[in-house]
């Protein structure tokens, strides 16, 4: 399949609005995103800086209490699994990919609120810090996120080459990560807290 640079950057710009105007996201949360794309970068590609699309998984379970998390090797941290978008992916594809590589989860599916809206649940641009190992420079990281289904009861198989572990945590835990994409699944009632 040919892939094209510009239509991807269209596109992205297409969800992008889409997404702004949908959630009321003011318009210079995403500045280093729409600068690269009016100056034609190639975004889809992890060797192109400042920045470069990536996608994530929000994954939950059936019932919207339980979020699964990664403790991200290189980052030190837990997040949701995700990484570099890989041309000619569609968006969505990318995502589920990243979140079957990373957690080794079999039956994940794109929640249905995907298909309704044609929307990402939200987009984060956020610095990367510089790897000089691999030659990459601080940088942005332009992640567009969707929600994923999965059943808790599956068995867990992370990729230990860049996830120390995976494990399931309470909904809440989004909200030291994802303070705005934990809104937008509230909002959207995609989600149901525990009882205190």
């Amino acid at each position: 399949m040919c892939f094209d640079p510009a239509a991807f950057r269209q596109h992205v710009q297409t969800v992008l609005d889409r997404y702004a105007e949908h959630f009321a996201v003011p318009v210079d949360v995403h500045e280093v995103l729409r600068r690269q794309i009016a100056e034609g970068s190639d975004i889809h590609s992890r060797r192109t800086f400042p920045g470069h699309v990536t996608t994530s998984a929000i994954v939950l379970d059936r019932a919207g209490r339980r979020t699964l998390l990664i403790s991200h090797r290189a980052l030190a941290r837990w997040l949701q699994p995700g990484g570099h978008y890989e041309a000619p992916e569609e968006l969505t594809d990318s995502a589920l990919r990243e979140a079957v590589e990373e957690t080794g989860l079999q039956g994940l599916s794109l929640d249905s609120w995907h298909a309704e809206t044609n929307l990402p649940i939200d987009i984060d641009s956020h610095v990367i810090p510089a790897r000089p190992e691999r030659g990459e420079p601080e940088h942005w990281h332009h992640d567009i996120r969707y929600v994923v289904r999965a059943d808790e009861s599956a068995g867990l198989r992370p990729d230990l080459a860049e996830v120390e572990k995976a494990a399931w945590h309470d909904v809440s835990a989004l909200a030291a990560i994802m303070p705005r994409a934990l809104r937008h699944l509230d909002e959207r009632r995609l989600i149901r807290h525990s009882s205190p």
